[in-house]
């Protein structure tokens, strides 16, 4: 039996009395269904056991064993290698090491635990190697896949201290890990920064290879200043290990340099087999951080691709043969660019395209065992019979015999992988037997056609076969004919045929007879046959078919198109079919909805009964839009244009009227555009035009469609991409201009033309300026074409000099033109003058005015003006004032402090001397504590209302108050009437609506906390205050002082 898994389990044992007709029957079907068992959960493993229920069965696999790696620190002092196989009678096990077969002595470090071999306190020396494991029973010998037993180990690192590096910061580094020895190769890396457990993360920066477990920094910077550890971890035998720390000392330099990218982590040349994950690995020095591009030389990347590690790693996931190829990593910077190439090279392990299976044949039969596998490198094919060599490639059996029963094993290989096929071979003997496959009891022919009745019995050798109708031995003659595998044909059959029919069989082991009966029906005649028909697509179209029957016999139609048959269900949204039966006659009309060009073709109406069919079949033709045409190729690529010639598709009978050509740039991905072809108008009989306009020295696609008068049909597919050729740049670059900058510089600016532009590699600039009173162009190139800025520095330039400057591309098809000269002025002079403070006023605790009197050079853009309260310099503030001004507001100061103004002019060269400085104080703070609101009184005719609050005493740090400030305001406004007054009290008129009265005590220092008041026609509703943090903070001021 088969559980739900796909395990195929031993037989179970008939209860007694079961008859032997059921044992047979259950023995045919087991053999019928292991032609197509597969079983063995290991993989490349394939066989299935013959369920005979009292026979039994040979072994087949259900465990092997697997490849080990034994850690040699491993606690555990033993290794077990799995064997399990599936038989009946149970199997016996042996074991073998590198072919030689294991003794199993008392004492030894071998034993045997069911079918697993378990080696005690296993040593490198004796079990290292290849294993197989061979289980036996009386139906012969099965050998497991082959499994290694490797000793895994890691060591440590030398106790040698390693030597500091020093590099310039700027300047890239490579820290090597040098791994210790070790086992298997399967490593992975991380770096230690100063202890454990602080690793460094990687970055566009920093990347450690898998491969070497190197540490690259391609920048390095002051930061990275430390101790670095490379620790290795062993995933197969679960052990880590790390490295003396190796001291990096970045060593400062002003300016920083720059250097061209410089690839370092290369990828060599890699193996892969279909379905693994590979990964690519390319790193950089240089600075700036260099930029990793991929592409595949010889195509686009794979689908199936991912960029990780910030670029620095292409992983091809699930690879397949078409991803076979060169790769290329490109690093760039603004200095210079490197790249590297390397090829993938695509195999497969062996696999399966044909394989034994279990089976029985008759003795004396001719009969072929073979194998077919697919693989890169092609596999090797072997055979082997209960585990000893029997051939290769197949096994031919020219007349079988019971020596030749037994287990057979192929294996194909190759340098990849090794995998099994099992099966087993009973050779068979028998006489003649009916049980399982007798005559048909009833068997019905059609008048005026043939009729077969099957004589199958169970024999072997082939037995002799003759046929009689009642008593009435028949003989083969023109209308009777008894084929060699027994069956009996009757051709124009008639209603006399009708009758008891017996076939016999006989061998040399004896002899059998199975009867069965003949009954003769009405024939099935076509009485409407389909006729052809002519629609357009989008329309719908209609086959009718009728048939005459035997009324005992039940008939159906079945709709073929081009030999398959309709799927109703699958496709109901085209197709339907409308029956209609009476007695001895039926129809049946197929009706095709909105048809579709797939729906042309040729269409057979079947009519079917049990007995016989007869067919007929009608054209449908569908004509529609064309279809896309074919091998779109370019040739005559030029710089602006190129020859475009393809193969005229299916024009789905309706003549092609015309073509357009599109085309796209692979570089912006943008739609299909129309292209402007030569001719103009591409007539439908056309396979080639040319395609003008195009830019130089870019990478474009074609597709072409055809029209006919049903519509627009399907693009062509894409054409191979072509980049079109060079030619020298025509735009210039655009704002050129500049100006400016530090003393004795001057900078030209301009907006870099558009890639599109280039027209050419190694695209750059021109830059070409002069003093404006001279006729001697100075030129310099730019090499970058993204570059926007070049500074040119002179010592002998003069102060705000004008120059005329002009820029051009050029590439390495020469030199495009210039951009309209432009006028600019060289960088000023600092100006030279210090301004003079003429004056300074305390306005307040926190504010104070500053005038001076302004410098008479041209050139001043401005004035920075400096303040810090005395001997705390390093906490100035500064103000920048435009030339129109030359006084300002200092905010934001100490109360009571004495502070320090200094003034400066400057430009766009930088700044001037300052003046001499000038200190001032600033007033005590204002009042901390709030008005304490002492009464409120409405007068008699509730027109106003009397306000009076305590005098405020100031504390011994603030200043005195002068006067009070009322601020009477509508609830929810901003702004309202101000009153001043020098009394405690006030008269404020009542009006509608809810009012705040807001009252605070001035000083010299400015405004103190605050009261509000809330009033209304009504009355007074409350006051509150609004000082109490303030009066808080006072009181721990007083304490203080």
């Amino acid at each position: 039996m088969t559980t739900a898994s796909g395990v195929i389990l031993p037989p179970v044992a008939p209860a007694p009395g079961v008859m032997r007709t059921s044992a047979s029957l259950l023995l045919a079907l087991s053999l019928c269904l292991s032609s197509c068992l597969v079983c063995g959960e290991s993989p490349g493993i394939f066989g299935a056991p013959l369920a005979d229920d009292h026979l039994g069965y040979g072994p087949v696999f259900e465990e092997q064993p697997l490849d080990t790696i034994y850690p040699e620190e491993s606690p555990e002092y033993k290794i077990v290698m799995t064997c399990r196989a599936r038989a009946s009678p149970p199997a016996t096990y042996r074991w073998r090491l590198n072919n030689w077969e294991i003794e199993m002595e008392e004492g030894d470090h071998y034993s045997l635990v069911g079918g697993n071999l378990v080696i005690s306190d296993p040593d490198k020396s004796k079990h290292t190697g290849n294993y197989s494991c061979l289980a036996t029973n009386e139906y012969g010998t099965v050998v497991s896949q082959e499994a290694s037993v490797q000793f895994g180990y890691l060591d440590m690192f030398s106790t040698e201290e390693r030597e500091g590096v020093y590099v310039k910061e700027g300047q890239g580094v490579v820290l090597l890990c040098a791994p210790p020895p070790h086992y298997p190769d399967d490593l992975s890396f991380r770096w230690m920064l100063n202890e454990f457990p602080v690793f460094i993360s990687l970055d566009k920066r920093r990347f450690v290879s898998q491969t070497t477990g190197n540490l690259y920094i391609s920048k390095v910077e002051a930061s990275d200043s430390g101790n670095y550890s490379c620790f290795v971890t062993s995933p197969s035998i679960a052990k880590s290990v790390f490295s003396k720390f190796i001291p990096l000392v970045p060593l400062a330099e002003r300016p920083i340099r720059k250097y061209p990218a410089d690839i370092k982590v290369k990828f060599p040349d890699t193996y892969a087999l279909v379905g693994q994950n590979i990964t690519l690995e390319c790193f950089a020095l240089g600075n700036p951080i260099p930029e990793i591009r991929w592409r595949k030389v010889d195509g686009a990347l794979p689908a199936h691709h991912e960029i990780l590690m910030a670029g620095s790693v292409l992983q091809l996931v699930n690879v397949q043969y078409e991803d076979e190829g060169v790769y290329e990593c490109e690093a760039l910077n603004s200095k210079g660019k490197d790249w590297h190439k390397a090829r993938l090279h695509v195999e497969a392990s062996p696999q399966w395209l044909e394989h034994i299976s279990s089976g029985e044949q008759d003795m004396g039969s001719e009969y072929t065992m073979a194998c077919l596998a697919t693989g890169k490198p092609k596999p090797h094919v072997r055979f082997l019979k209960n585990g000893q060599p029997h051939g290769k490639h197949e096994v031919h059996f020219p007349a079988l015999t019971f020596g030749d029963s037994g287990m057979y094993q192929c294996i194909a290989e190759n340098r990849h992988a090794v995998i099994h096929a099992s099966a087993e071979l009973r050779v068979f003997v028998s006489a003649p037997v009916f049980e399982l496959n007798p005559v048909k009891q009833r068997v019905l022919g059609a008048k005026n056609r043939r009729v077969v009745i099957e004589c199958k019995p169970r024999a072997a050798p082939n037995p002799r076969f003759s046929w009689s109708k009642g008593t009435e031995l028949l003989a083969n003659s023109s209308r009777i004919f008894i084929w060699e595998d027994g069956s009996l044909e009757i051709r124009n059959v008639t209603k006399s045929d009708e009758g008891k029919y017996t076939c016999f069989a006989e061998n040399d082991r004896g002899k059998a007879n199975s009867t069965g009966s003949l009954t003769v029906t009405e024939a099935t005649k076509i009485t409407l046959a389909p006729s052809n028909a002519d629609v357009s697509v989008g329309e719908n179209a209609t086959i009718q078919c009728a048939a005459s029957h035997d009324s005992i016999l039940d008939l159906t139609f079945i709709w073929t198109l081009n030999g398959h048959a309709i799927d109703f269900d699958r496709e109901g949204e085209y197709y339907q079919r409308v029956m209609d039966s009476q007695a001895g006659t039926s129809s049946c009309e197929l009706l095709i909805r909105n048809t579709q060009l797939k729906h042309a073709g040729r269409y057979t109406c079947t009519a079917q009964t049990p007995v016989d069919n007869v067919t007929a079949s009608a054209d449908l033709v569908v004509r529609g839009p064309p279809g896309p045409p074919g091998g779109v190729r370019v040739e005559e690529v030029k710089e602006r244009s190129v020859r475009l010639l393809w193969s005229q598709g299916s024009d789905n009978l309706s003549p092609i009227s015309k073509y357009t050509i599109q085309y796209r740039e692979t570089r912006t991905q943008e739609g299909w555009k129309v292209a402007i072809t030569s001719p103009p108008n591409v007539e439908g009989n056309a396979e080639m035009a040319t395609v003008l306009k195009l830019t130089p020295w870019t990478e474009y696609e074609f597709r072409v469609i055809a029209t006919n008068t049903l519509g627009t049909g399907e693009p062509s597919d894409p054409s191979p991409r072509i980049t079109t050729l060079e030619t020298i740049p025509t735009v210039a670059p655009s704002n050129v201009g500049g100006g400016g900058g530090a003393n004795r510089e001057l900078i030209i600016t301009w907006v870099p033309v558009y890639p599109q532009y280039y027209y050419g590699s190694n695209f750059g600039y021109i830059v070409a300026f002069k003093p404006h009173d001279s006729d001697e162009w100075h030129k310099v190139t730019v090499a970058n074409p993204v570059a926007s800025r070049y500074v040119h520095k002179d010592p002998t330039i003069p102060p705000a000099t004008k120059f005329d400057v002009k820029v051009k591309p050029f590439n390495s098809k020469g030199e495009g033109p210039f951009s309209q000269p432009s006028v600019i002025f060289s960088a000023l002079d600092v100006p030279s003058e210090a301004p003079v403070i003429a004056d300074a006023r305390t306005l307040s605790a926190s504010e104070v005015i500053v005038w001076w009197l302004p410098i008479t050079q041209q050139t001043v853009e401005g004035y920075q003006v400096k303040y810090w309260r005395k001997l705390k310099e390093n906490e100035a503030s500064a103000q920048h004032i435009s030339t129109r001004e030359n006084q300002t507001r200092l905010e934001n100061m100490e109360p009571n402090s004495l502070y320090v103004i200094e003034v400066r002019a400057f430009n766009g060269a930088g700044y001037g001397p300052n003046s001499k400085r000038h200190e001032i104080y600033t007033k005590k703070a204002p009042p901390s504590r709030a008005p304490k609101i002492i009464s409120t009184k409405m007068n008699s005719s509730g027109t106003s209302v009397n306000i009076a609050w305590e005098h405020v005493e100031s504390l011994a740090n603030e200043s005195s108050v002068d006067c009070y400030k009322v601020l009477y305001r509508q609830e929810g406004h901003n702004t309202g009437i101000l009153y001043t007054t020098g009394k405690q009290s006030i008269d404020l008129p009542l009006q509608k609506g809810d009012y705040l009265v807001e009252v605070r005590a001035h000083s010299e220092g400015g405004d103190g906390a605050v009261t509000q008041v809330r009033v209304s026609g009504g009355g007074v509703l409350g006051a509150q205050s609004l000082s109490l943090c303030v009066l808080l903070l006072a009181a721990v001021l007083s304490l203080a002082l």
